[in-house]
């Protein structure tokens, strides 16, 4: 047997396994590493995270990433070169968070790498009758592998748009896995460069879960704020605080088809850009607002849009937790608002839950490499949006 396979193997009969887990998400700012114990799998699933860091990107990657990102036109050898470079990278990043920690590649088992995600492109926003769903995400998987020394699982979106997905949000399956509680309904909310939520019920029923994309998190209040501030994001809402809603504006940006679009659904920075927000601007004659204005604006954007989805998972009569995480749990001004729409919901963070907000994603991902290697045996019925399937593609370091 070849001995890579018999390393797998011996790993899907372990007790207990060492993955890493990698994120980096629409904003761009890093990859977040969370190196994680796992044991079982499926709903007998534990995890407990060992170490967490966030590897800022260089402004030089950062630039380099842009010329592709979320754009239909682009230099096709350029994204062809980028391909191997982040996952070089990527690799390298897993090497210095290891040293930095005092481990060596030895004490990991597996890499879960998400990659990092240039273009979504669901069906219900292409429009193209011929074509199926599609989401692309580059940082070759065998690059990690050969680049860290560690066998890798990659690619994750593909095998669910293979089965009829839209390649996002993932976070329903290790959602349930690892945050499920019977006796309380649970609304998981993560707020990225896009927002999405997992409903788990308190009945632990798989085949009630589902997930979606409510629009915008962050991208928006992110790009206006390198735009007109320098800033790579609105560090506490400070900026927005400064500003007023303007109401003209922010009817125009509700009214996308997207936000009145069944659940479940997904988008991305290709529908909400900065062009989006342009358009709206001129529609609503609202092209003059000052910046901290157009701050306010957007970020009650995203409060106002994540609220409004959140309502319609809700029935009336039920209580529910909202679990918060990823950069926009630090804005009070976004959360702020959510809540002031949900008085009846309790809100915290995934943190009461023993997984930090910042390192959810990243850990996510490491749980459905443990499902690939020693799992996939849950059903999750056979709805849109939540396929029963195993995700990620493996990659062996030599």
């Amino acid at each position: 047997m070849n001995r890579n396979l018999q390393r797998l193997t011996e790993l899907a009969s372990r007790s207990e396994r060492r993955i890493i887990g990698l994120m980096s998400g629409t904003s761009l700012d890093g990859l977040d590493v969370a190196l994680c114990r796992i044991s079982g799998s499926g709903e007998d699933t534990n995890v407990t995270l060992t170490h967490f860091a966030t590897v800022p990107y260089t402004d030089d990657l950062k630039a380099e990433i842009r010329k592709v990102f979320a754009k239909k036109d682009i230099d096709f050898q350029h994204l062809c070169l980028l391909n191997p470079y982040i996952g070089q990278i990527h690799g390298r990043m897993i090497l210095d968070c290891l040293n930095r920690w005092n481990l060596t590649p030895d004490d990991v088992d597996l890499v879960a790498s998400h990659g990092q995600t240039v273009f979504h492109a669901p069906k219900s926003q292409h429009g193209l009758a011929k074509f199926p769903n599609a989401t692309l995400q580059i940082g070759d998987g065998d690059h990690v592998a050969v680049t860290s020394g560690i066998i890798t699982l990659s690619d994750f979106r593909q095998k669910h748009l293979a089965k009829g997905g839209e390649g996002a949000p993932l976070a329903v399956y290790g959602d349930y896995f690892i945050f499920s509680k019977r006796g309380e309904n649970r609304l998981m909310l993560n707020m990225g460069g896009i927002a999405n939520f997992t409903y788990l019920p308190g009945s632990l029923n798989a085949a009630e879960v589902f997930t979606t994309d409510t629009g915008p998190g962050n991208t928006l209040i992110d790009a206006f704020a390198r735009r007109f501030f320098d800033q790579p994001f609105d560090e506490g809402g400070r900026i927005a605080a400064r500003g007023r809603v303007n109401e003209d504006l922010l009817r125009i940006l509700k009214k996308d088809p997207f936000f009145t679009t069944a659940f479940p659904k997904t988008t991305g920075p290709e529908l909400f850009s900065l062009d989006y927000v342009r358009q709206a601007q001129q529609r609503s004659q609202t092209t003059s607002l000052t910046a901290e204005d157009l701050m306010a604006t957007l970020t009650r954007f995203s409060a106002d849009t994540i609220a409004d989805a959140l309502k319609s998972a809700i029935q009336p009569g039920e209580t529910y937790h909202i679990y918060m995480s990823g950069g926009g749990m630090h804005n009070p001004v976004l959360t702020g608002a959510i809540r002031e729409q949900l008085p009846e919901a309790r809100f915290s963070s995934t943190d009461e839950l023993g997984i930090s907000g910042d390192a959810k994603e990243a850990v996510l991902f490491a749980v459905l490499a443990n499902e690939a290697v020693a799992g996939g045996t849950t059903s999750f019925g056979d709805r849109q949006g939540v396929p029963t399937v195993s995700m990620g593609k493996i990659s062996f370091p030599f």
